[in-house]
Formats: C-alpha cells, structure tokens, sequence
C-alpha cells in the first residue's frame, strides 16, 4: 500500500482503525486524483469522520460525523480546518479534552476559543512527540 509509507506520525501512535481509515482513503484518492495534497486532505477529510485528535495521536469519536465545516465536503479545497479537533462536539466533550490536555483558563472559554486552545495543545503535543 502506497500511504503505509506516508503515514503522518501522528496516526503511527493512533489505534489501527484509524490508520486503515487514513490509508484506505489516501489510497482512493490518489487512485482519483493523483498523488500529493489533494490525496492528504481527502485521506484526513475521511479520518475526521470517526476519529478526533487529541494530543499527539487520533481517538475514536463518541459519534460520527464531519468534526468542522472543511470535512463535512466531499471534496475538501485548502483552507481553514478545526485541525482534527471535533468543533461539532459539545462544549462539555471540548472541555473534558482540554482538561485532558491541560488547557489553561479553559472553565471560562467559550466553546470557539476550546477548539482553538485544543489545537495549539494538539500542535505541541505532536511536535514533542516527534
């Protein structure tokens, strides 16, 4: 399989469904559209259907479903994404991440300013892991 190659790190440290997600769909997608970005996004747009990130891995969502306006297309353009944080979710479910990954100051944010504290947490934990 040509994506086992080009596995992104963080799902080398996520459960085996979600790499046979990302690697199914990248496969797919290079099939359709050639290798490169288009084929990445595709591959990550699939992931985000089931899978969240959390620190520096993805983790199985409570509930399936695009988790930002980005993955909820079918054919995801360049722009801006939730960065594998599930915007969709609950402000509850956001703030039990964020407490997980210990969100400073996270009891008085609203619920945009969870996903983006989760995702400057997420940034830094991949770029530890690394």
């Amino acid at each position: 399989m040509p994506a086992k190659r080009e596995l992104p790190s963080t799902l080398e440290r996520s459960p085996k469904e979600a790499q046979e997600t990302w690697i199914k769909a990248h496969d797919s997608a290079v099939q359709t559209y050639g290798e490169g970005e288009r084929a990445h996004r595709t591959a990550f747009s699939a992931l985000k259907h089931s899978f969240e990130k959390v620190g520096d891995h993805w983790e199985p969502k409570a509930k399936k479903g695009p988790s930002d306006a980005q993955a909820a297309r079918s054919t995801p353009s360049k722009g801006e994404t939730a960065e594998g944080v599930d915007a969709n979710a609950s402000k509850q479910h956001l703030y039990e991440i964020a407490t997980r990954l210990g969100v400073d100051g996270r009891s008085k944010m609203t619920k945009e300013e969870l996903v983006e504290a989760i995702k400057k947490a997420n940034r830094r934990a991949s770029a530890k892991a690394r």
